[in-house]
């Protein structure tokens, strides 16, 4: 899966989360892993005009979807395998979704790896338009979330442990263990010992 990340926003933002999530969120749909996609980060000014533009709706918005190739998630078992696809391009404003993370008191990076997994879903082709549309999309947007954060979790406590593994190893092998075929001269005392020894 290729992913671009451009962060032309002027406000800092964890591009390895939002990758992350938009790599999830793409394999777990059963998109073609030759895929590619790219993310846009933007100031408010820019996404105000891109939503006038594209949506004809006034002032900037959080997430917007551009699809490129049609891309039906999963598929029929007997179809053949689709190829390489762009799936399109995701754009975020990521001083609006500050703001928005505040006011629904989440935090920022809870709000940039949402707006990415619903990006991803514009992409594919759901929508909240209508209610039952909306119940689907956003249904699926916090499983996938969910799923995210699981195998993010899962991710850090495995590296915790080959940490946690590796320095215990390390003090063993190279700090508290002489070598085994090593005398007491090779590691003893440069004095003989006293007869209360």
């Amino acid at each position: 899966m290729s992913i671009e990340l451009a962060n032309e926003s002027g406000v800092d933002a964890p591009a390895e989360l939002i990758i992350g999530a938009a790599r999830f969120a793409v394999a777990a749909m059963d998109v073609n892993p030759a895929a590619e996609l790219s993310l846009l980060l933007v100031d408010e000014d820019t996404m105000a005009d891109m939503h006038v533009q594209w949506m004809d709706l006034p002032g900037p918005t959080d997430v917007m979807s551009f699809p490129m190739d049609e891309l039906v998630p999963g598929g029929r078992p007997d179809a053949a395998e689709p190829g390489p696809a762009i799936l399109g391009d995701i754009v975020i404003c990521p001083e609006f979704a500050k703001r928005q993370a505040k006011e629904a008191r989440r935090s920022y990076d809870h709000e940039l790896a949402m707006l990415t997994i619903h990006g991803v879903l514009h992409l594919l082709g759901y929508d909240h338009a209508e209610p039952d549309e909306e119940k689907e999309m956003f249904g699926l947007q916090n499983s996938l979330l969910e799923d995210f954060y699981a195998e993010r979790h899962r991710i850090a406590q495995a590296q915790r442990q080959s940490d946690r593994d590796t320095k215990l190893l390390t003090n063993i092998g190279f700090s508290d263990v002489a070598p085994v075929d090593a005398g007491p001269e090779a590691t003893g005392p440069t004095q003989p010992p006293s007869e209360d020894e």
